[in-house]
């Protein structure tokens, strides 16, 4: 296999519109492209999105390896949901966490996932397992399960196999927590005064919860950490994706959060940025929104290769990871039939699970 194509399949990219061009459609095919992410930009309807997936997927009959792509989105609840009505509209997972019924909070995901998995869409950027320690962070806020590490892991964890039953890819974020920061990442580089000690007794508490309930990814937050790495930011260090998230029994996929948020290129060349995660020891890179930066990250990440800065063992080791991931994951590929998929998603018990969770109740029977 060609290098690109290797490089390709652990590299996950957004795509513009509401269905494919023609030079998305070269890119994914020519370049083995493990998968895609869909936004907002990219949903107009029930039967568009499930055109546009298949359409996806289509691609891969062209491609080096013909596996599978990873379909995934960024749905929490609240504030952070791509997919509008006629699917099930959640609450923010904040409440799950003031309720504190995991077997709530296990259905809250396992509906959730049955109208993703219904449509073709396999892995879920989810759950968010940052325990909201400073109040005034209005980029995570409720996004969060809580300020409490064993109110945050537990439910994390509930959220995880409910996902896991549906049939969906889970990936915990944002390691190693991104609850005390007031800088959006998305804008500029956030800065943390906190030592691995005190992550460790607080952040990480939660996030070990939710990694024995056999999360399958985890997704680096774009922040620096002075006390532990004053050189890099998580997505780009080796200290914290080598070293120290082994501390936390972690043994899975490590994926950065998008490449192309600013507190990343503010600071370092667009070239720099994927080489860089990759010998930190990421497995996977995420580009999401700019349209040309996932080629020039291709193209840099073949070039390290070549020239032994990064080498071939760790691309085909990483490689293998996604295949394996794919194989072990993906039940069926694309949309189901339209008739299932019409008793599935918006369907009554999705939407008495939802209003319950909104209204702040507990079902008297939950059946997990």
């Amino acid at each position: 296999m060609k290098t690109n194509e290797l490089v390709g399949n652990i590299m996950m990219i957004g795509v513009q519109g509401k269905s494919l061009s023609t030079d998305e459609k070269k890119f994914l095919t020519e370049n083995n492209i493990g998968g895609v992410t869909l936004f907002g930009r990219n949903i107009e309807s029930l039967e568009q999105i499930c055109s546009l997936i298949q359409e996806i997927q289509d691609t891969r009959l062209s491609t080096a390896n013909k596996a599978p792509l990873i379909i995934a989105i960024d749905m929490e609840g609240g504030r952070v949901a791509r997919l509008k009505e006629p699917f099930t509209i959640w609450p923010p997972i904040r409440k799950l966490g003031d309720l504190d019924s995991a077997a709530l909070t296990f259905k809250y995901a396992e509906c959730m996932g049955r109208e993703l998995n219904a449509v073709g869409i396999n892995l879920d950027f989810a759950p968010c397992v940052d325990v909201l320690t400073n109040l005034q962070n209005v980029l995570i806020g409720d996004r969060s399960l809580g300020e409490d590490p064993e109110i945050v892991g537990k439910h994390g964890s509930a959220l995880v196999r409910g996902y896991i039953n549906s049939r969906i890819i889970t990936c915990a974020k944002h390691f190693p927590g991104h609850g005390n920061t007031v800088i959006d990442s998305h804008e500029a580089l956030p800065e943390e005064d906190l030592t691995w000690d005190q992550l460790s007794n607080r952040e990480i508490q939660a996030f070990k919860k939710t990694f024995r309930a056999r999360v399958d990814m985890v997704m680096t937050a774009h922040i620096k950490f002075n006390n532990i790495d004053p050189e890099w930011p998580v997505t780009l260090s080796e200290k914290f994706l080598q070293d120290l998230i082994k501390e936390t029994g972690f043994r899975k996929i490590v994926i950065t959060d998008d490449l192309d948020m600013k507190a990343l290129t503010n600071h370092y060349d667009k070239k720099i940025i994927p080489v860089q995660a990759l010998k930190a020891g990421a497995h996977v890179l995420l580009y999401c929104n700019e349209p040309e930066s996932h080629k020039i990250g291709l193209e840099a990440v073949v070039k390290a290769v070549e020239s032994g800065e990064i080498p071939l063992e760790v691309i085909k080791k990483n490689y293998d990871k996604m295949i394996q991931l794919k194989a072990e994951r993906i039940e069926h590929v694309g949309p189901l039939p339209k008739d299932e998929i019409a008793k599935i998603v918006g369907c009554a018990e999705h939407k008495f699970i939802a209003e319950s969770v909104r209204e702040m109740r507990v079902p008297e029977d939950l059946s997990t």
